[in-house]
């Protein structure tokens, strides 16, 4: 029959589609340890769910003998399916064809699904291993990558976009990950640069690698442009689908809730030695965090980057929390340049997408010297200010020790509209810490003295013991209770219970302009 002949002939063509660039090509990725656009999303996807899109698109470029030289599907992979069973869409870069490189039709393949992601409010992943503009269409594939880059930033905030590198990412195509939520990298395989090492060589004079330039590694610990960064593709792309399970679909759901056969109201006996008595001694505040949440269970983001400030994801009580928390291991927890941009962020992300915010404080202050000051810690700094002061989400804060300055009301305090604001008996809430604040208030006295030192350790005891602690602040009303450290999962829980409803709006406006 007819219809035969023609399903044998789509059969025939969709297998050639498959192939890619063909064997030859197939073999070189997995020679390099790389798997191919496909096998990729195969993982990503729930088992057997992916439904392709376009696989039979072709590029129409005929300069430079292309016209000879065509695939289907041409260098991208794109289509829909489920992640932990709620669907969502995706691309992924096809480096056997053409390197990778954008085309006009790969880059229209590629907002396709995005349009349909937001059109359908579902997340929208992008798996990018590419050489980058195809050269042979010049200012067609640039346009491409332009196309991209506005519905990437159309798309902000309405639905998640997670950028997954896998492989050479390079020149323009660097902002496209640049602008979604959040970027995953595999050591090894990801490389992420404006310009190639003999450019930079070039331009500069300094001679540097592929991977000190752009390699994981450097984007996760000194540029702090990549969120995640794993050993295999494999591992990595397991991470993801672990990361799409604290998210809502789109901005207009809730996260979703999980069974969790932790006790919202255990206790944690060993709260009552984690905080030294020494206020200058060190403490792993991530023994807070895990200890408090779920099944100990904690998805840090940006753990290479800013490590004197911690961000991530996890539940409590099966419901999906932003956490956010000093880390006293590291530079004493302070705030400086870089762990103000990455908390700011993150409160902004969790923002966006109608997940609680639950902030542990530990901060002496912000980071002092000219180098900071010189670079714009006013600036940097004030973009964690008007990100909290902006939620509207629920934000429970509790402070562990240390709370100076302005520091101190940037960490989701009540004057940030904090809902619920708790400290431990071993807060210190203040402009600033007592030695400091003695050497200011009482800098005649303590000269004047007979005995200085003396003098001055009477003082700063007198006035820790009058000011260092959370009772002057609970006084007024800015902490809305002292708690038992053991009862901290328990109050944060109820807390959220409680703020479940909370429905609160910004003043209309076409958006804030923060200090970016």
């Amino acid at each position: 029959m007819e219809i035969e002949k023609k399903v044998t002939q789509l059969k025939k063509i969709r297998e050639e589609a498959s192939a890619g660039g063909g064997p030859k090509y197939i073999e070189a990725q997995h020679a390099k340890g790389k798997l191919t656009a496909k096998e990729r999303l195969d993982i990503l996807f729930d088992a057997g769910t992916f439904e392709e899109i376009d696989p039979f698109v072709t590029h129409r470029c005929t300069d430079f003998g292309m016209a000879e030289r065509k695939f289907l599907g041409d260098s991208v992979v794109t289509g829909y399916g489920w992640i932990n069973n709620r669907p969502a869409f995706a691309s992924s870069q096809d480096f056997t064809v053409f390197g990778g490189s954008l085309s006009e039709v790969a880059s229209q393949k590629i907002c396709k699904v995005m349009d349909l992601a937001a059109q359908n409010g579902v997340p929208f992943v992008a798996i990018l291993d590419s050489g980058g503009a195809r050269i042979q269409e010049g200012a067609d594939s640039l346009a491409g990558y332009g196309e991209i880059f506005t519905r990437n930033t159309l798309y902000s905030g309405s639905i998640p976009q997670i950028s997954v590198i896998v492989g050479p990412t390079a020149g323009g195509a660097v902002y496209s990950p640049a602008i979604t939520d959040f970027v995953f990298m595999v050591k090894g395989l990801g490389q992420s640069y404006i310009t190639g090492p003999e450019v930079v060589k070039a331009v500069t004079g300094e001679e540097v690698s592929l991977e000190e330039l752009g390699g994981a590694i450097v984007n996760a610990t000194k540029s702090g442009n990549c969120h995640f960064v794993y050993e295999t593709e494999r591992q990595c792309f397991k991470q993801v689908r672990k990361l799409l399970s604290f998210l809502p679909q789109n901005h207009k759901e809730k996260p979703p809730t999980v069974d969790t056969n932790d006790d919202s109201n255990r206790v944690n006996e060993e709260f009552l030695d984690i905080v030294p008595v020494n206020s200058i001694q060190p403490y792993d505040m991530k023994k807070v965090i895990t200890n408090t949440v779920d099944d100990n269970d904690f998805m840090e983001v940006q753990e290479k980057f800013a490590r004197n400030f911690i961000v991530g994801f996890a539940h409590l009580s099966g419901q999906s929390v932003g956490i956010l928390a000093q880390q006293p291991m590291y530079m004493a927890g302070v705030l400086d340049i870089d762990a103000s941009d990455k908390a700011a962020r993150f409160v902004r992300f969790c923002d966006c997408f109608n997940i609680p915010i639950v902030t542990f404080v530990d901060v002496p202050g912000y980071m002092p010297g000219t180098d900071q000051e010189f670079r714009g810690i006013i600036r940097h700094g004030a973009k964690l200010l008007f990100a909290y002061a902006e939620a509207t989400v629920p934000k429970i804060s509790i402070i562990i020790r240390k709370a100076y300055g302005g520091a101190y009301i940037a960490m989701s305090s009540k004057s940030l509209r904090g809902d619920i604001n708790y400290a431990w008996p071993t807060a210190e809430i203040a402009v600033m810490g007592p030695e400091g604040a003695i050497n200011v208030i009482y800098r005649n006295e303590i000269k004047k003295s007979k005995q200085p030192e003396e003098t001055k350790q009477m003082l700063i005891q007198e006035y820790r013991n009058k000011f260092a602690n959370p009772y002057v602040a609970a006084a007024r009303g800015y902490i809305d209770d002292v708690i038992d450290p053991r009862e901290t999962r328990t109050k944060i829980t109820k807390a959220l219970q409680i703020l479940r409803s909370k429905d609160s709006c910004n003043p209309p406006k076409k958006h804030g302009n923060i200090p970016l």
